[in-house]
């Protein structure tokens, strides 16, 4: 809080241009500490230890910043040391699948996971996808993304992170990590923390020409733990191998260098065991980063370390202590992982240039469609569905309709930053060079990819798919399958396109894109809603499919009472056509369910619908103050009580399910101390994981189809937020049956942080419990008492 209430006292007259204006706003750790490897990291820390004690000033060194590797097109490269057995490592994007190669799948983006709300799907998707990292000689993979959170509607990277609800988020971020170390893939969990908007995300020079310093991220101590720390705490619990520091300034000290977040919550508070990596050239200092936690440089150290860290050694500026600990952790994150024993060389799949003669490393395993399939379907969220529009009934005949019906009429790499290498087959991606490259932003941004469909969103986390499965092409197959007579028309995407008078039913596409680089201009765009209006003005039974790389509102067409239905697609990856043609047809019920909450109107979003803008006096360091604490999307609604058009964990089905019998047992034997005491492990306190409580109830299939239905617990925590996520449960039921379903309550899902102990408190007092289909549809509700 110093932080804001500072910013708070100066003159509006006049602009800062001293960085020393801001300095110990962030409250300074140090030193950092020394991994020990704790937990199942024992045996690793020991072989590192060794490693590390044969070294040479130089060689421990070197492995801190990366290379420009002649032999790999990696997006990082760390050196071999031959004589030590150590063969190098290679760093690639992304969470989302391997980006700019060949031979690769392209897998539902990490939204489409969070829609699906389902725990075992996460963990099967990375297990497939660490997989190919692994057939490609991916030592480390740039993923996955529980940062952004999501604060920020508009922000142009929440479309890689799974939900702007830390729990959500945590949940799936867990089982991420699990299933892609399960390969022997070390996980760069990112980006931490606190990096919720692209616009200044960079040191830039403005239309001025005046440097502008990356945004601050001014968080409060609360706020930090409760929301942005939280699924960072699960990937570490988890026991991910590397987590990747941030662009932006956290309370003004940059999120590489910045020695509260790294030394204090990530090492000391978290227990990591893991090495921290910079994301690309977001190291902008050498002593100061070393001392603060950061241990290793990408993609190279712009001369910040190398001869530079080796003289501040040789000097005692940075101790030897510190670089024995940085090339221990990195050391010991491969043995961890195993990869000293039968792993591929290092970017052995990742040609230099894909566009000459390589060899061919096909990373694709059979076993991986299914998933790849199950993944896109179950990411979809049906919203409405009037008069049981869904699913279709034998049409004679469908119209189509919309930009993002069709596969874009590119798919193939090119020289240098080209469509390919970042996913803007449907798009355009010099809107986002300037924001790769710290240039102002000249270039219009658009809402949408006009260019065909989108499967993910575009940047770094971007994906390869091996083909495009679009809407277009499953629903001619499906019309050869069922005789069925399919017209189109996605030409007139302006709102003039005619309409057959014997439709049984008109599709319409349309899309809201994202990508890294910059955040989008709005969430709804007028070009997209008049097509809909003017399809629906002419079609009784108007369907309406949106793959969208974040919230996208629809109060300009959702009351049109020939609109019947309409579908969250969200970013479905290579089998787009073939998931959504499975639940249209009704071969699968849909099951996803909101990651988010869509209002009725942007305003309902105040403050947090756009990223902050640069301002005097803060012009040259600009500044975003986190004053909304925890009350963030549903939390602020229900705080607000703003009635959203879709709440957070809404989706229908094709079925109904009833809720009965909600069971509230607090368990003994189980301490209920106000403040954890066990010992520091991966993820903190060990007893912060203690099952305090455990909540059961009845789900019945109360349709005539099967289908799955996540249940959700939400908990009323004294002095918090009106309900919270702290549980969910995706089961499928078949019609008529009844499933039970169970949630277990850890004392860290009932805790507040508390900042003056410094500890997660436990308080006594009454919880409420509330059991249901959605963060507003909760059927059972009970009383816990601590």
């Amino acid at each position: 809080m110093t932080a804001l209430v500072a910013l708070v006292e100066v003159s509006n007259t006049q602009n800062i241009t001293s960085d020393t204006f801001f300095y110990g706003q962030s409250p300074p750790v140090y030193p950092s500490p020394i991994g020990i490897g704790t937990g199942n990291w024992s045996e690793a820390y020991k072989k590192a230890e060794a490693m590390v004690a044969q070294m040479t000033l130089d060689e421990k060194s070197n492995l801190t910043f990366g290379i420009t590797s002649k032999t790999n097109g990696c997006s990082g490269n760390i050196p071999a040391i031959d004589r030590l057995g150590f063969p190098g490592l290679c760093l690639q994007d992304a969470g989302n699948g391997v980006r700019a190669t060949d031979f690769v799948n392209g897998y539902p983006s990490g939204l489409h996971v969070g829609a699906s709300w389902n725990k075992d799907l996460a963990y099967k998707r990375a297990l497939a996808m660490g997989g190919e990292f692994r057939s490609k000689g991916i030592n480390i993979v740039l993923g996955p993304v529980v940062g952004p959170l999501g604060r920020v509607s508009q922000g142009g990277r929440n479309w890689e992170g799974f939900s702007n609800d830390p729990y959500l988020s945590g949940s799936l971020v867990f089982e991420t990590v699990r299933g892609t170390q399960d390969n022997g893939v070390i996980t760069s969990t990112k980006h931490f923390i606190g990096n919720e908007q692209e616009t200044n995300r960079n040191p830039a020079t403005n239309l001025a020409g005046q440097h502008v310093e990356s945004i601050s991220s001014n968080i409060d101590d609360r706020s930090m733990h409760e929301l942005y720390l939280w699924p960072f705490q699960d990937a570490v619990h988890a026991g991910t191998g590397n987590i990747m520091c941030s662009y932006n300034r956290l309370n003004n000290s940059h999120g590489c260098a910045n020695s509260k977040t790294l030394n204090g919550l990530l090492k000391t508070e978290l227990g990591f065991n893991g090495f921290v990596v910079s994301d690309w050239f977001a190291q902008h200092s050498g002593v100061s980063s070393a001392l603060a936690g950061l241990d290793m440089a990408m993609p190279d150290s712009e001369g910040f370390w190398g001869s530079n860290l080796t003289t501040a050694i040789r000097n005692g500026s940075v101790p030897m202590s510190r670089l024995n600990d940085m090339a221990t952790r990195i050391i010991a994150s491969w043995y961890q992982m195993g990869q000293d024993n039968g792993y591929p060389a290092p970017g052995i799949g990742m040609p230099v240039d894909i566009l000459v003669s390589h060899k061919a490393v096909n990373a694709r395993n059979p076993s991986s469609k299914q998933v790849i399939l199950d993944a896109a379907i179950e990411g979809h969220v049906l919203v409405k569905n009037v008069n049981s529009t869904l699913p279709l009934k034998s049409p004679k005949l469908l119209s189509l309709f919309g930009y993002d019906a069709k596969a874009p009429d590119q798919n193939n790499p090119a020289a240098g930053l080209g469509s390919w290498m970042f996913g803007f087959e449907s798009g355009n991606i010099n809107e986002a060079i300037p924001g790769f490259l710290g240039t102002p932003q000249v270039i219009p941004i658009s809402q949408i990819a006009i260019n065909g469909t989108v499967i993910s969103g575009g940047g770094s986390g971007a994906n390869s798919p091996a083909y495009i499965n679009a809407p277009f092409d499953a629903l001619q197959e499906k019309a050869y399958q069922a005789d069925t007579t399919i017209l189109w028309d996605f030409i007139n995407v302006n709102a003039t396109a005619n309409v057959d008078g014997a439709s049984d039913a008109c599709l319409v596409f349309i899309n809201a894109f994202a990508s890294e680089g910059f955040d989008r201009v709005g969430l709804h765009d007028d070009f997209s809603d008049a097509l809909v209006n003017n399809i629906a003005d002419q079609c009784s039974n108007t369907i309406v499919v949106i793959h969208n790389a974040g919230v996208r509102l629809v109060d300009q067409f959702i009351d049109h009472p020939n609109v019947t239905a309409v579908i969250f697609a969200h970013l479905p990856g290579q089998d787009s056509g073939r998931a959504l043609v499975s639940l249209l047809y009704g071969d699968f019920s849909p099951s996803g369910k909101l990651p988010y909450s869509v209002p009725m109107n942007e305003s309902a979003f105040g403050a947090l619908l756009s990223p902050a803008l640069p301002a005097a006096p803060y012009t040259l360091f600009p500044q975003d103050d986190f004053t909304e604490g925890v009350y963030i999307d549903y939390r602020a609604f229900d705080a607000q009580n703003i009635t959203p058009r879709y709440e957070f964990g809404f989706g229908l089905s094709y079925t109904t399910f009833g809720y009965l019998n909600l069971r509230i047992l607090a368990l003994s034997g189980v301490s209920r101390a106000t403040y954890p005491t066990g010992l520091i492990r991966e993820g903190g306190a060990e007893d912060l994981w203690d099952v305090i409580t455990t909540v059961t109830a009845d789900v019945k299939n109360t349709g005539a189809v099967d289908g799955a239905e996540v249940a959700q617990l939400y908990v009323g925590i004294p002095g918090g937020p009106i309900r919270q996520l702290r549980g969910f449960s995706k089961v499928h039921i078949q019609a008529g049956h009844t499933a039970t379903v169970r949630f277990d309550l850890t004392r860290r899902d009932l805790s507040v942080w508390d900042v003056v102990a410094q500890q997660w408190k436990l308080q006594s007092g009454k919880y409420y419990i509330y059991v249901g289909a959605s963060s507003r549809i909760l059927y059972l509700d009970g009383t816990l008492i601590i």
